[in-house]
């Protein structure tokens, strides 16, 4: 009953940003799942550049959300700049089905991801605006959830689709097309700009008076965000690994499958927890979560070794995700939440690119296992960081 009540006081236009979501990333999650393999397979790429691309590719939509953010602070226009993200990233998938060669695939990418970039840090300001703030932990939730229940029908949908044509990529990637078109659609006529943000005039968000007004414990969660992105490098070798398992091509997208749907159960309860738990030690559970995973994923490459690595990295991703926004959200002013969001996914991405490439690296060099290992000890390195040097929980609320 008490989850029912809580579920009917989350606004409307957070139900509808969370369905535009699962729809933008089932579009996504069709191509994203299958691109490591139609690279290395179809194209001839190595694990390291996967991991290059992987890394550019999500490093430069966090970069973006900057500016991004910046502008929709300026402006007060939340949902125009989110559209214009979308509709960029429904723009690139056919990209992905007409591309000859990597360089076509990481412009598309690039292109994708701009498009992610754009639209991040204006629609999460703009959850945290139509959220009221004792609802917000549970309101991130929500979106991130209804968001991962399309990172799992994405892959689901390609390996149906992977069956049906036979190994046939680029016919899979031509359909990734509809659901993209789809969430524009429904974002330009199912959201509406809060009244604040239509009639209030703003200063220039990254003036020195502004930039002060971002307190320490805002700059906190900052290196918090960072230092999770550098133990967690990108989802491609996920991918990667599930293929040493020996299962047929067409299958592998369900490792994703799996991931995303822990994350999707996942996200908002833990969601709902972070209002009236500590942070600081959710914060530290997901880390110890990540590093299982880890070294499960070390340990073997059996389906279904994989599998429960798999298993834990989603449960890892639902206690991280959504409470790092809530936290950005609750320690910078609301004026400033787009250039805060910006700021804070600017150094989340340059450690994604960093942790991607250096992925990308040990694979080819050293091997799968000796990837996975290297990411355990990152998560020893935040964990000791976390707990010596933040306090995080409700007192930087």
């Amino acid at each position: 009953m008490m989850k029912k009540s809580i579920l009917s006081q989350i606004p409307a236009g957070i139900w509808v940003l969370g369905f535009v979501s699962l729809l933008m990333d089932i579009s996504s999650e069709m191509i994203h799942s299958l691109l490591p393999l139609f690279m290395v397979t179809t194209l001839g790429a190595s694990a390291l550049a996967v991991g290059l691309i992987e890394g550019l590719a999500e490093s430069t939509a966090l970069i973006i959300k900057v500016f991004s953010g910046v502008l929709s602070d300026y402006l007060g226009k939340r949902k125009a700049l989110a559209l214009f993200g979308y509709a960029l990233g429904a723009l690139s998938k056919p990209l992905f089905a007409l591309a000859p060669t990597i360089g076509l695939v990481l412009s598309a990418r690039l292109l994708d991801r701009i498009g992610k970039g754009v639209r991040g840090a204006p629609r999460d300001a703009l959850v945290a605006d139509i959220s009221p703030p004792h609802l917000r932990g549970a309101a991130f939730g929500l979106r991130q959830s209804l968001d991962t229940v399309g990172a799992f029908l994405g892959p689901l949908l390609g390996v149906g689709l992977m069956l049906l044509f036979v190994d046939n990529f680029r016919a899979v990637f031509w359909f990734a097309v509809i659901p993209g078109m789809m969430a524009v659609a429904l974002l330009f006529f199912g959201v509406s700009e809060t009244e604040r943000h239509k009639k209030e005039k703003r200063s220039n968000p990254i003036c020195r008076e502004n930039l002060k007004r971002l307190s320490t414990p805002y700059w906190r969660v900052v290196a918090i965000g960072a230092v999770f992105t550098l133990a967690r490098f990108s989802e491609a070798f996920l991918v990667l690994r599930a293929q040493q398992s020996g299962i047929p091509i067409a299958m592998v997208p369900l490792v994703m499958v799996a991931m995303n749907l822990v994350y999707a159960a996942s996200a908002y309860p833990f969601g709902k927890l972070s209002d009236t738990v500590s942070h600081t030690k959710l914060l530290a559970i997901g880390l110890v979560i990540l590093m299982m995973a880890d070294l499960v994923l070390a340990y073997d490459n059996h389906w279904s070794i994989v599998l429960a690595g798999v298993a834990l990295w989603g449960i890892h991703m639902g206690i991280t995700q959504g409470l790092l926004a809530t936290m950005v959200a609750d320690t910078a002013p609301v004026d400033l939440r787009g250039t805060a969001y910006g700021f804070f996914n600017l150094t989340s991405g340059l450690a994604m690119l960093l942790a991607s490439v250096l992925a990308g690296m040990l694979w080819d060099q050293l091997g799968a296992s000796f990837t996975f290992y290297a990411s355990a000890g990152f998560c020893i390195i935040a964990l000791i960081g976390l707990i010596l040097g933040s306090r995080t929980p409700k007192q930087i609320n």
